[in-house]
């Protein structure tokens, strides 16, 4: 059984573009198939690195202009999320995405880049600018998972995701989604609904952290890289699902080592991409975006095989009547249909 979760004896070496620096042909999905336990957990751990670069790095790097919005009209400014209006190469686009902090002050500011509803709020805010004025939106997703705290659940932290996630599916502009950290329950859907998905090799995309997954299977988080494996969470594996379109490789030994090189990596996805989207027909846009997260987890229906007649069972009238006098009780039932097990009256007994 455990050998069938992990998917031991199975190649699983993933294939990734050809921008692969020879240096990285040692990184942690070269012996996936060796141990695919540690090599999972060590891309799990790359998608963590406090030093992974975050939205407003990148898009310091692939953008030529950037004009940061915030607030969301509503509440207040969440720190968690930065948007704005950008122009990257020749297109003008609206970026919205998820920020962790650089250290221990500003992560406490960011809110370790977990939003609180205003956050998704103000998000929501600039994609209905972007849908006004006819801009693609980039969105960049690096969040361990929604917020759980009280002052989130008072505010509204289910009704902020699942309406973000609604107006994505209908938005009226092309969406394109960068994966560039850890890509984390709703947290992360809630800004993930695009025309096309991409995402950093060493980054991870799943319904739950391995944490809480193997707190639930197995009662103890000690078990998280086990429920990391189980989860198929790695971007090549996600991109094999069909979750994920493109897999960008990182340089060196992970993003973290040239922040420059993985922008200008991504950058050119990102334009390629933009530059196909703005010339499918708006209605067309929408309907392959809504068809493309309806196939997501495909099933197919069998006809199953009726259950054998149950056996029809003396009621508790008939059970009594013939342990009382068998032989003149024996073969007959006096039990109305339907009411086999209620009680005998007292003139019965």
């Amino acid at each position: 059984m455990v050998d069938r979760i992990l998917h031991r004896g199975r190649d699983q070496r993933a294939s990734v573009p050809d921008d692969r620096d020879s240096s990285s042909a040692d990184g942690p999905g070269a012996d996936i198939a060796a141990d695919p336990t540690a090599a999972t957990w060590a891309r799990v751990q790359l998608a963590r690195n406090l030093r992974r670069p975050r939205t407003l790095e990148l898009v310091a790097e692939l953008a030529d202009e950037f004009v940061e919005l915030h607030g969301d009209r509503l509440f207040g400014d969440d720190a968690a999320v930065v948007t704005g209006f950008a122009r990257i190469g020749s297109q003008r686009v609206v970026v919205v995405g998820q920020q962790k902090g650089a250290d221990t002050d500003e992560n406490i500011r960011r809110n370790f880049g977990m939003p609180h509803p205003e956050g998704y709020r103000k998000a929501m805010r600039a994609m209905e600018l972007a849908e006004r004025f006819g801009l693609p939106i980039v969105t960049f997703v690096d969040v361990p998972g929604a917020h759980p705290g009280p002052e989130s659940e008072e505010r509204g932290i289910a009704e902020a995701i699942a309406r973000s996630i609604a107006l994505m599916s209908r938005l009226r502009t092309p969406i394109v989604v960068v994966i560039t950290g850890e890509g984390g329950s709703g947290g992360a859907l809630a800004i993930a609904v695009g025309d096309v998905v991409i995402a950093l090799e060493n980054s991870v995309y799943s319904v739950i952290s391995p944490e809480g997954c193997a707190s639930i299977l197995w009662r103890t988080a000690d078990e998280a890289a086990t429920a990391a494996v189980a989860m198929k969470m790695t971007a090549p594996e996600q991109q094999e699902l069909g979750v994920v379109d493109i897999v960008v490789a990182e340089p060196g030994q992970g993003a973290h080592t040239d922040v420059a090189e993985t922008a200008r990596r991504i950058k050119r996805n990102v334009v390629e991409q933009l530059e196909a989207l703005v010339q499918v027909p708006l209605d067309e846009l929408v309907e392959a975006r809504y068809l493309r997260y309806r196939t997501l987890g495909a099933y197919r229906e069998v006809e199953a095989t009726p259950p054998p007649p149950v056996p029809d069972r003396p009621g508790l009238a008939d059970r009594l009547r013939n342990l009382l006098d068998p032989g003149r009780w024996s073969g007959i039932s006096t039990t109305p249909a339907g009411r086999r097990d209620e009680l005998p009256a007292r003139d019965e007994v």
